[in-house]
């Protein structure tokens, strides 16, 4: 085979299998999003179109482990986790707590070598035992669980905001399979809300592999929320380049070998 017919091989190959790459990297299901509000028409390039406005969850003010008082819109452009416990429960709120932990420490903050930021995703456990539950306490559990202030908060409060918050807000009986007591909110559900503050996802937090999925969603919505900077498209995109260039470069130098070779 002459010199064009490799580079043509070249081209046949290595640019196809560099968009392969891109597009099973980045070609995912994005997670879906829950409770539409309302949805508002309006003309775009002079056609009707429809967009639907998503429940934002609301605020919510309590104190955390540490006894500072602290609310969901300080945490503006965070993606935010919650889940539900009491200290001393002995059902499944240690397994929930260790697979938040878990978690917790996959997500290394500035972890660079898996080039992902997770500074923007914060931990949120809920009691629902408040009355028992104070700040010492939590703290105490927080400690004993290796719970990471800076990064997750242990909260406590009014039973009624919590509660109203669980029900109303993050809507936890429209999807648990068994009915949630709005007398004692007792679930393993864990919600995964956007840097907007919608609802994007439950998973069962005693459930390895949903935990795992759940990871996986943060992820993804980091990737959504980089792919409105424009500034920043071209650094996810990076870590592809040097995997294509080398197979680029080894095919080239594989058409110069054999060149040689058939003259010689």
């Amino acid at each position: 085979m002459n010199k064009k017919g490799w580079l043509a091989v070249c081209i046949a190959v290595v640019i196809p299998l560099g968009f392969y790459l891109v597009a099973r990297q980045y070609g995912v299901a994005m997670p879906g999003h829950y409770f539409p509000d309302s949805v508002v028409t309006h003309m775009k390039d002079g056609k009707e179109v429809n967009d639907t406005i998503w429940h934002r969850v609301a605020n919510i003010r309590l104190q955390n482990q540490l006894g500072d008082t602290v609310s969901l819109d300080s945490l503006k452009g965070k993606v935010i986790i919650i889940d539900f416990f009491f200290t001393h429960c002995a059902s499944i709120c240690p397994i929930l707590t260790r697979n938040m932990r878990h978690l917790q420490d996959a997500l290394k903050l500035k972890d660079y070598s898996k080039r992902i930021d997770t500074t923007f995703v914060k931990f949120i456990s809920l009691t629902v035992d408040p009355e028992h539950d104070s700040p010492p306490v939590m703290k105490r559990y927080a400690d004993r669980y290796g719970v990471n202030s800076d990064v997750w908060w242990m909260l406590t409060g009014p039973k009624k905001t919590i509660y109203d918050f669980a029900l109303n807000e993050l809507k936890l009986g429209l999807q648990d399979s068994v009915s949630v007591d709005s007398n004692f909110v007792h679930t393993d559900y864990v919600a995964l809300l956007d840097k907007d503050r919608v609802i994007r996802g439950y998973y069962h937090g005693t459930d390895t592999a949903a935990m795992a999925k759940l990871g996986d969603d943060i992820v993804f919505i980091m990737l959504e929320k980089d792919k409105k900077r424009k500034s920043t498209a071209f650094d996810e995109l990076r870590p592809l380049v040097i995997p294509i260039i080398v197979i680029l470069l080894g095919t080239i130098a594989a058409v110069v070998y054999f060149n040689k070779k058939k003259l010689s």
